[in-house]
């Protein structure tokens, strides 16, 4: 064989090699973009839970008061703030499909529990159940989406993800929101059926997700795994003031919007909003956040620090709209808080990740969500007594 015919063959070889790694590229990034594409929709789907979107409505209308339910919504953040940590070193020790299968199963049994509730205690059942499903995809989803874009060689896509994520979700809940009306008209027996049902096709979506495996899982000890997660964890929040700022921050803003909103499903009715005309008030303030995540995306030079800023800024201004006493005020209040929310959190949860190791990325963004339930233990009783 000659020189040229050797040579030949060494550059066909190459080139296969090449042609091989490009194709196996290619293969990664779809279905990493397609896992992302079931990402939205297990979002969009569990959003779409007419009665858990209009909970505090069907509360104040089987009679209960808004000290009460912010009793209630402290028993949730509770619950949250007990489950939150140790549900994302489940996901990282599991595996976050697993996890995520299993906070659509427990959104199903809690809205299960609310059809059979009569009394304070069976409903704050309920709640727990409801907080513990919550935990469970919190952190969880948003570790499986970078991990899966990381694993193909595209994190960068990330904050896109991010910003459509929470997009749909709030497109998504507040058109359920618009039914609230429709959840009053049906009680809340009927609502929550129907919130079981769509947890069912939820768990369907779950089902199809792909797992990402990461380094801890190369650990086949269980009980190692844990350790390994958490005491990582636990060194990363101890060395990194920043982080921990940026928590803590975050969390504040997202509890007084969150309870603002709450409390206007209650406040809007009694300042003579018609009931039929609530859905879409609620809706009108939930397009507020997706504006608000769609809108983050035109602002990637601009500083972590003025986005803090300007959110703080808009949730002032939406708390000052409840004591106007004014229902079109106290709305567009309500759209402004929205928005000021979801334009920090989208950017905090691109800030965090990308700060943060895969192998306890959802056990540390469970603890962004952890901190977010304690801040609203305090603050549910004191808007609950603001607003009585």
């Amino acid at each position: 064989m000659s020189k040229n015919n050797i040579q030949t063959m060494n550059n066909t070889e190459i080139e296969t090699v090449d042609n091989t790694i490009v194709k196996d590229t290619c293969k990664k990034i779809s279905k990493a973009r397609g896992q992302i594409k079931k990402l939205y929709l297990l979002d969009g789907v569990g959003a779409m839970m007419i009665a858990g979107a209009s909970w505090v409505a069907l509360l104040a209308a089987r009679g209960y008061s808004t000290v009460e339910i912010g009793f209630i919504e402290s028993i949730f953040h509770v619950a949250s703030m007990i489950f939150e940590v140790p549900s994302g070193a489940l996901a990282d020790v599991f595996g976050r499909k697993k996890i995520m299968v299993a906070s659509s199963v427990m959104a199903i049994i809690s809205s299960l529990i609310m059809v059979l509730s009569d009394s304070f205690f069976t409903i704050a059942l309920a709640m727990i159940t409801s907080a513990f499903s919550y935990n469970l995809a919190s952190g969880t989803r948003e570790a499986l989406a970078y991990d899966s874009l990381k694993d193909a060689g595209i994190e960068n896509e990330y904050d896109k993800f991010a910003s459509n994520d929470m997009m749909i979700y709030e497109v998504t809940s507040s058109a359920a929101t618009l039914l609230a009306g429709v959840a009053l008209m049906l009680g809340y027996k009927k609502a929550y059926i129907i919130d079981a049902l769509v947890g069912l096709l939820a768990v369907i979506v779950a089902s199809s997700l792909m797992e990402i495996k990461t380094e801890i899982h190369k650990e086949t000890s269980i009980r190692k795994r844990f350790k390994e997660v958490v005491a990582s964890s636990i060194e990363f929040i101890r060395e990194n003031r920043r982080a921990r700022l940026i928590i803590v921050f975050n969390a504040l803003i997202g509890a007084v919007d969150i309870l603002i909103l709450f409390f206007l499903q209650a406040k809007l009715p009694e300042m003579g909003l018609g009931t039929i005309l609530l859905g879409p008030a609620l809706f009108g303030m939930g397009l507020g956040a997706a504006v608000g995540a769609k809108a983050i995306e035109f602002f990637p030079d601009v500083r972590y620090r003025n986005i803090c800023i300007f959110s703080f800024v808009g949730v002032v201004i939406a708390f000052s709209s409840m004591f106007i006493h004014n229902v079109i005020a106290m709305i567009i209040g309500g759209f402004i808080g929205a928005f000021a929310d979801d334009f920090l959190e989208v950017r905090t949860d691109v800030v965090l990740n990308n700060m943060i190791p895969s192998n306890q990325r959802a056990t540390l963004m469970s603890i962004n969500s952890f901190t977010f339930s304690v801040v609203m233990i305090i603050l549910s009783p004191i808007f609950g007594w603001l607003f009585s």
